[in-house]
Order: structure tokens, then sequence, then C-alpha cells
């Protein structure tokens, strides 16, 4: 079974974040979601992300709002997917938050998806995609969902 973590830096976060959740739900996959800052846990967040392979997850979402250092954070420690969603929590309406996840260095990707829930739910729809590619009965599921909006 793969198993994906949902990262948020705040708890001001859940409300947004709860998108990728429903879209996890709604795919039957398992999840697990986290609250921790990279500016106020940064060893906490170290720890998670070195671990994050071992102790079963396969694709790791981020939500963070201000700096957004959080996904990029979390990728410094770990060669699985993670996947960005900047969140529209500072007087710049989330393009500080933009600008940070998605200007990382060469060697240390992330892939970084709108601002909001609408990025949050997108997160979560690219991490079914991921998950699908060994997973048929998930691919299947997913190819249902799409042929959704074509109706």
């Amino acid at each position: 079974m793969s198993k994906v973590a949902i990262i948020m830096g705040s708890e001001n976060d859940k409300n947004i974040m709860s998108g990728a959740e429903k879209i996890l739900q709604d795919f039957q996959i398992e999840y697990e979601t986290y609250i921790m800052s990279a500016h106020r846990n940064p060893l906490k967040v170290q720890e998670f992300s070195k671990n994050a392979r071992e102790n079963g997850f396969c694709v790791i979402i981020c939500g963070a709002g201000y700096a957004a250092h959080l996904a990029g954070v979390v990728a410094s420690f770990t060669t699985l997917p993670v996947l960005a969603v900047p969140i529209d929590s500072s007087p710049l309406k989330g393009f500080d938050s933009l600008l940070s996840t998605v200007m990382m260095p060469s060697g240390v990707p992330v892939a970084t998806f709108t601002v909001g829930s609408t990025g949050a739910k997108n997160a979560a729809i690219f991490a079914v995609e991921l998950l699908s590619i060994k997973d048929e009965a998930l691919k299947e599921r997913l190819d249902s969902f799409r042929e959704g909006f074509n109706r």
C-alpha cells in the first residue's frame, strides 16, 4: 500500500490542506497529516524527512505560507517526491510563498503547485498519478475521475 504524508507549516493551514486530504480519501490512499514548521521545528522536520521512506511514505505534500521553506527543507533530506502548495497567508497574497517554493536550486527538486486550495487538491491528484504508475486499480480510479471532467 502506498502512503502519502501531508505536512503543513501551521495549524492555520489546515483549511487549505484539507482539500488534499479529501482527494486522498476519495482515492482510498492512506495518508498521515502533520503540523511542523521549517522555522519553528527544523529538527523535527529534518528527522521526519530523513525517515519518511523507511516509515512507508511514497510522496510528501507540503503546504506553507510566508517564506514557505518547508518543502525545500523536506526535499533536502529525502529523495521522495516533494510536492509544494504555497499558501496565501501573508500581505503578499501567497506570491512570497510561491517564489520560495518554485526557486529551488538544481539537485533539490520540489514540484510546486498553484497558491491555495486548488494547489492542495492538484498536489494530491498529482500524488495519485505518481502512485498509479505501479497500481493498476488506482490507475483505473484515476481514469474514471478524469473522465468526469470530460462530460
